[in-house]
């Protein structure tokens, strides 16, 4: 009887949860069409050899993708979304796989319209992420704290501190296995400088996301995942590079550590 008011307890939690997060997505769906204190939107073209999985049938497929991104500032914070369109030659993983990421932050020094920090912290903020994938039916929210660093030459440097809660249903809709609940740290960046005339810039992010089980009781491992980017402006609105992808333990897959980089092509408007 304990057992299953334990269960029923968190289910609701889950279930409040997940309906807030929904309502204040909502909320925040506001200030991307109202006008913001700035606004950037890219669209990104990158190729590149990436590894499957041994759980998807392990190798390697060549990937084409497709991402527009989207980062603002507003009265009260952030926000930063982008969506993947993953186009691969293996059609048994990835082929015209949809994947998206959304975070809106609450600066509370924009909040309290004072200075919010303590030594290179130069504000704090309350993050929400979600996380989803189409095909593999999974969706992740994302609550935690953002650390806003000051780091001398950075357009940006934020360290993103969050909880990492499964919503999927796992294998009775037709997706992959609902996983126990975990967390993510993640360090997210932005460093431009020049060479002569030329515009470079450095920019991208390191995640760590804790182990965890599956609902069949296996391990799922933790991962580090690392992505930044080299650009270099080669006109308005134009920038070329690469990506350089690391990948431990790739989506847990404890046999799969992947290394490798991709020909990048950025548009801005």
């Amino acid at each position: 009887m304990a057992e299953q008011r334990a269960g029923f307890r968190m289910l609701i939690s889950r279930q409040f949860f997940r309906c807030g997060a929904f309502v204040l997505l909502l909320h925040l769906c506001m200030p991307l069409a109202q006008a913001t204190d700035w606004s950037v939107n890219e669209l990104h073209l990158q190729y590149g050899n990436l590894d499957v999985p041994t759980f998807a049938g392990g190798g390697n497929s060549d990937h084409l993708i497709y991402t527009l991104q989207h980062a603002s500032g507003w009265k009260y914070g952030d926000n930063f979304v982008f969506v993947d369109v993953l186009d691969s030659r293996n059609n048994d993983f990835q082929d015209f796989d949809i994947y998206s990421e959304w975070y809106s932050n609450f600066s509370l020094g924009k909040l309290r319209a004072r200075k919010t920090g303590f030594g290179m912290v130069s504000d704090i903020g309350v993050l929400l992420g979600v996380n989803w994938a189409r095909d593999a039916e999974v969706t992740k929210f994302l609550p935690g704290i953002r650390l806003s660093l000051d780091v001398e030459g950075f357009a940006f440097a934020n360290l993103d501190i969050t909880a990492y809660i499964d919503d999927s249903q796992g294998i009775s809709s037709g997706g992959a296995p609902k996983e126990d609940d975990s967390f993510m740290v993640d360090f997210n960046f932005a460093r431009p400088f020049n060479i002569g005339t030329l515009n470079f810039s450095v920019e991208g992010h390191i995640e760590y996301i804790g182990e965890r089980d599956n609902e069949f009781g296996d391990k799922v491992e933790y991962w580090v995942l690392a992505q930044p980017q080299l650009r270099w402006q080669a006109r308005d609105h134009v920038s070329i590079g690469i990506e350089y992808q690391y990948w431990m333990n790739k989506l847990g897959d404890k046999d799969t550590d992947e290394s490798t980089v991709q020909a990048l092509l950025v548009l801005s408007f």
